[in-house]
Order: structure tokens, then C-alpha cells, then sequence
């Protein structure tokens, strides 16, 4: 086995600490949660007798030890539990539900990537000009600004008052049949399916809430990468770039830039884990079926195995989403190096 599959493996090993953390972490809090799950499964009708065959069904009436041990026996077998609210396997609506928090995720970080990391050098490159002056406004709104506000100005504009959008309904209009699930992004789906029309009328759908979020993520990171480039552009190697008489795009974009990627990199990865579980609001504003109003019903009805279930899918994407950051490290500056601690 060679040194970096060694490394590799290394790296995933010490993320299980944090997985078991996670999992004892989770079920003590959802178990201070307010409400009785009992009833709540049993229905308002139900009598005592009810609740009661109810809880001991659910296995709430063994002690916490006993209800922990189960819990995580169930794991090891792949079952998250049942939820109340939807009365089906957590897995199930995790399943359901996490492509389209990922979609629509990922897409506002792609549009903001593409907006915030060149707008953040060109006011590194070009400090106190009106692109710098620019790169502060977008930052202060997309700070300042809340998404719901955001989100409801925007369907105002393009739905209302021009009518260049789709009504803003969920991920695609009740007009159109949903695409063959194979990964349960509509857009990769439709692609797949070769089917043009659905996959248009799913990006259309897709661009007001992924531009309410992107308005919020760009802000991060093209701070972060202003900064960064400022740094590294004030650095001792780029003055020694400059005097040996190197092309300027050449110190700038493989000097600077490459150097500057490592915060903008790890900004990216805390934005995006952050953004994933923390959406609720988009996709409140826009019908969205994402895992973020999926944990807020769940906590609001008491439901421990959805909330549990949402706390340990959120923690394993955040291990992962680490754990491709480092090894990304390696990848931009070799001198990191995947065995590095």
C-alpha cells in the first residue's frame, strides 16, 4: 500500500471520534426536546392507554442507557428510526430530500464562486478603484441583507411584477412530470434522460433561490479572497517574481492566485456545510423540499429520530467535506503534502 493510501486512510480514521461524538451528542439534546412523541404519534384523539402502548412501542419507556444502545444498533444496520411526521423510514426522507438541498446548494456556491472569487482579485489587483468599491457593497448586502427578504424582493420583481419567472413552487412546476430519479438532482436527471425541456423549466426554477443564496455565500468568499490575495500579493516572492521579469498574468495567476486559494478553499468548504443545513428560509420563501425545513418540522413536532437522523447525515457530509478540503490542500501547494499533520 503506498504512502498516500496509508495517509488517506489515516485521515478517515480520525474522523470516526468525531462520528461517535456526533451520535451521543444528538440523542441526549433531542431528548431534551419539548413535547411528548408519544402522543404526537398517537394522534390528539388517543386516550392514556394509547400514549402509553404508544411510547412503549417507540422504546421511550426504557431507561436513556438501554435507548441509546438501541439506537445505535440500528445504526449499525442502516435504520435511522421512523419519523412522526411523515409516518416513513428517516432514511427514506433523507434520501428524498438531501439532493435537493444539495442542488440548490451547490448551485448558489457555483454562481457565487464565479462572482465572488474574480471580483475579489480584480479588488485585490486593483485596491481603492471602483471594483474594489463594488466588492464592499455586494459584501455589506450580502452580509447585511436577510434571505428571506432577499427571496420575497426577488419574487416580486421577475414573478410579479415582470413575470419572467416561474411561480415559486418547489423545485419544478406542477406542469411537468419530474425527471427518471437516478441521482435525484432534476438537473443531472433530466440531462440523463436527454429530456431538454424539463431540464430547462428545472433550471428556471432554480434561479431565484439559488440566487438569494448565492447574494449571501458571495460575500465570504470574496472577502476572504480580497484579503488573501492582498497578503499575497504584498508578499516577498512576488516582488522577486516581479523583478525577474515574469509575465504579469504569470505572477498574478501562478504565483498569487495559487497561493491565495488555501483560505479561499477552506472559506468555501465552512460556507457550504454551513449553508447546507442553515437554507430553511429559502426554501421556506420558495416551496423548497429540502433537508432544512425537513429538520425544522421535526423539531417542531419532537420527532428524535428525524432530528437525529439530520444531525448525523449533516455530520457525516461535514467529515466528508473536511476531509476532501485537506487532501485538496495537497493538491494546490505540494510542499502541504497528504501526510502532513
Amino acid at each position: 500500500m503506498s504512502q498516500r493510501a496509508v495517509a488517506v486512510g489515516l485521515r478517515v480514521a480520525q474522523t470516526l471520534p468525531v462520528l461517535i461524538g456526533v451520535v451521543l451528542i444528538s440523542f441526549l439534546l433531542t431528548r431534551a426536546l419539548p413535547g411528548d412523541p408519544a402522543a404526537y404519534f398517537a394522534g390528539v384523539m388517543a386516550d392514556a392507554e394509547s400514549i402509553e402502548a404508544t411510547r412503549v412501542k417507540l422504546g421511550l419507556d426504557k431507561p436513556m442507557p438501554q435507548q441509546f444502545i438501541m439506537y445505535v444498533g440500528d445504526l449499525l444496520q442502516g435504520d435511522l428510526g421512523q419519523s412522526v411526521g411523515t409516518g416513513r423510514p428517516v432514511l427514506t426522507d433523507l434520501a428524498e430530500r438531501l439532493p435537493a438541498s444539495l442542488e440548490l446548494t451547490l448551485s448558489a456556491l457555483l454562481l457565487s464562486c464565479l462572482i465572488a472569487v474574480p471580483l475579489g482579485v480584480w479588488a485585490a489587483v486593483r485596491q481603492g478603484s471602483w471594483v474594489d468599491h463594488l466588492c464592499r457593497v455586494l459584501v455589506t448586502a450580502g452580509v447585511s441583507l436577510p434571505t428571506f427578504f432577499t427571496g420575497v424582493l426577488l419574487i416580486y420583481i421577475f414573478y410579479y411584477l415582470l413575470g419572467w419567472a416561474p411561480s415559486p413552487l418547489g423545485r419544478l412546476d406542477f406542469i411537468y412530470i419530474p425527471p427518471p430519479h437516478v441521482t435525484g438532482f432534476y438537473l443531472v436527471d433530466s440531462a440523463l434522460a436527454g429530456d431538454a425541456e424539463t431540464f430547462f423549466a428545472t433550471l428556471r426554477q432554480l434561479v431565484l433561490p439559488a440566487a438569494t443564496l448565492a447574494l449571501f455565500t458571495l460575500a465570504p468568499i470574496a472577502r476572504m479572497t480580497r484579503a488573501a490575495m492582498l497578503t499575497a500579493l504584498s508578499s516577498d516572492y512576488i516582488r522577486t517574481a516581479r523583478a525577474a521579469g515574469l509575465p504579469p498574468r504569470k505572477v498574478l495567476y501562478g504565483y498569487a492566485f495559487r497561493n491565495a486559494l488555501l483560505p479561499v478553499v477552506t472559506t468555501l468548504g465552512m460556507v457550504f456545510s454551513f449553508v447546507l443545513g442553515a437554507n430553511v428560509l429559502v426554501e421556506k420563501v420558495f416551496a423548497w423540499p429540502g433537508i432544512g425545513s425537513y429538520a425544522v418540522e421535526a423539531l417542531v413536532a419532537s420527532d428524535y429520530a428525524a432530528v437525529q437522523g439530520f444531525v448525523l447525515a449533516m455530520a457525516v457530509l461535514f467529515v466528508l467535506l473536511n476531509l476532501i478540503i485537506d487532501l485538496s490542500y495537497a493538491l494546490i501547494d505540494p510542499r502541504i503534502g497528504f501526510a502532513s499533520k
